[in-house]
């Protein structure tokens, strides 16, 4: 008898799990309005959006929990941050590269700490990239860069911690201010304050193709620091991203490339000034993610290729190195 009563009394489906039910509509309500989340606390619109693809990790739990408690109210609920996270991100999931393009171009940040720039130098030239764009470049390290590079990049232009490696002839060569400038990262806190005197950290130059001229930029924006009690510190990248945006809004040339180090995914809304005007090469002919930092297990895409005036072709991300980051690469076409 006892039993039978419990029997009857148990919730229905659709009245079991009203907390993961609830769980699974602010999820989907999360990646949906993202957009709108303040950043005047923590940077917290921001930091959410540098992070976002990873919500969808919530989905497979959020429907264990589901499927154990039997909860229809939930299962139905999940509908919306699956649908959410497939219209931001899906499109990501098909390779969108295709055959063809006339520059292979490739960006590494080559790490000041990094411990073999032979190694990477090998590397990168390995690549076959027609235009190598490296960022974080030491004084010391420079010397290897410039040696070992030489032969397969007769081309080069060094501004500060950036440079550009190019099969094809470069002029009209100038820093470019991204507001921030000097080395930055765990190296330049225990070099003395002399070593890190503010050096150039972006450079703009022209290459000069069989198809007329291409305005390149290379830049190594400012880092960003997360904790819980300050929340996102990005001010010195914002800015940097502020400055590059303006300088895109100015650039005369119908070709431009902008190969770097960005220090943040363009989910960001900091990085509207550039992606107004750019296209990212990932999102248009990228396979998958193209996540580059940190070299080890990456889980954020913040080394970037955008273009303008060009068709992007394929984007992939190359093998790591010695480096912290993973270098990226993009096939392009006129």
């Amino acid at each position: 008898m006892r039993r039978a009563v419990h029997v009857v009394s148990r919730p229905g489906p659709w009245r079991r799990g009203p907390v993961l039910a609830a769980l699974a509509l602010l999820l989907g309500l999360l990646m949906l309005l993202h957009a709108q989340i303040p950043d005047g606390f923590k940077n917290l619109g921001s930091l959410v959006e540098t992070f976002l693809p990873w919500f969808g990790v919530f989905v497979p739990v959020l429907l264990v929990g589901a499927v154990w408690r039997r909860s229809a109210s939930a299962m139905l609920a999940l509908l919306l941050p699956v649908t959410a996270w497939l219209s931001l991100f899906g499109g990501l999931l098909d390779d969108k590269s295709h055959a063809g393009g006339d520059l292979t171009v490739v960006s590494h940040n080559v790490s000041a700490e990094n411990q073999d720039p032979a190694g990477t130098a090998r590397a990168l030239t390995a690549s076959g990239a027609d235009i190598l764009a490296l960022e974080e470049i030491t004084e010391q390290a420079a010397v290897t860069y410039e040696k070992d590079l030489a032969k397969a990049y007769p081309y080069h232009a060094l501004r500060g911690t950036v440079g550009l490696w190019s099969k094809l002839p470069l002029s009209d060569t100038r820093t470019v201010d991204v507001g921030m400038q000097g080395m930055a990262g765990p190296l330049a806190e225990r070099l003395p304050a002399a070593e890190r005197a503010p050096t150039p950290r972006a450079l703009r130059t022209t290459v000069a193709t069989d198809r007329g001229p291409l305005a390149v930029y290379v830049a190594h924006l400012g880092s960003v620091r997360v904790n819980p009690k300050a929340g996102m510190s990005s001010s010195q990248r914002d800015e940097g991203a502020l400055e590059l945006g303006k300088a895109m809004a100015a650039e005369t040339n119908e070709r431009v490339v902008l190969l770097g180090d960005l220090n943040g995914t363009l989910d960001d809304r900091k990085f509207d000034s550039l992606t107004s005007r750019l296209d990212s090469v990932q999102e248009v002919a990228g396979d998958g993610f193209g996540f580059t930092w940190p070299a080890k297990f990456p889980v954020a895409r913040i080394d970037q290729i955008l273009v303008r005036g060009l068709q992007p072709d394929s984007s992939w991300v190359l093998p790591a190195t010695g480096s912290d980051h993973r270098p990226v690469a993009a096939r392009v076409s006129w």
